[in-house]
C-alpha cells in the first residue's frame, strides 16, 4: 500500500436493535429474578444472598472450613468485600475466623453450629422459591436451553478473560 491508499477499515460490529432488545430483556429479567429470590431469602430466613453464598460454600467444604482466599475465589468476590461481609457474619455467630494451622499468615473461615443451623433452615424455603420463581415458569425444554445458554456464556466469558488476562466475573 502506498501512502495515498487508505487502509481498509474494520467494520465496527455493534448489536442490532433486536439483539439489544433481547439483551435488555435478559439482563432486566435476571435482575428481577435475583431481587425476588433475595427478598424471599431475607424474609424467610433473615439471611442475605451473600450470607447464603458463604454458608453454602462452607457447608460443602471439607471440614466446613476454607481459607479466606479460597472462599473469595469460590464465590467470586473481591477479598475486601468478603472481609467486610465476614465481619458482619462473625458478629452474628454464623462463622468464625481461625488462624490457619498450616500458615500463620492466613485465616480459615469456619462454619459455626449457628451458621450451619441457619443454612439448613434456609435451604428448603430458598429452593422452594427457586422452584416457584424459575423452574415452574419454564418448560423442560426451556430449562435445558437455559442451562445450555448459561454454559455457553460462562465458557465465552472465561475464554475472553483468559485472552485479556483477567478473570471472568460470574458472581
Amino acid at each position: 500500500m502506498t501512502q495515498d491508499t487508505p487502509r481498509p477499515r474494520r467494520a465496527r460490529r455493534l448489536p442490532t436493535t433486536e439483539e439489544l432488545r433481547i439483551w435488555r430483556d435478559f439482563i432486566e429479567t435476571a435482575e428481577v429474578l435475583r431481587s425476588a429470590l433475595t427478598a424471599r431469602l431475607q424474609s424467610e430466613s433473615s439471611l442475605s444472598s451473600g450470607d447464603y453464598a458463604v454458608l453454602l460454600a462452607l457447608s460443602e467444604a471439607e471440614g466446613q472450613r476454607l481459607r479466606s482466599s479460597e472462599l473469595a475465589a469460590h464465590i467470586d468476590w473481591e477479598r475486601s468485600r468478603l472481609s467486610h461481609h465476614l465481619g458482619r457474619m462473625e458478629r452474628r455467630d454464623l462463622i468464625r475466623r481461625e488462624e490457619c494451622a498450616a500458615d500463620s499468615r492466613g485465616a480459615e473461615i469456619v462454619l459455626t453450629a449457628t451458621g450451619l443451623r441457619s443454612f439448613r433452615q434456609s435451604t428448603v424455603p430458598h429452593l422452594t422459591a427457586v422452584r416457584e420463581l424459575f423452574v415452574d415458569a419454564l418448560s423442560r425444554d426451556q430449562i435445558v436451553a437455559a442451562g445450555d445458554l448459561a454454559a455457553t456464556l460462562r465458557a465465552h466469558l472465561e475464554e475472553s478473560g483468559r485472552r485479556r488476562g483477567t478473570p471472568a466475573q460470574t458472581g
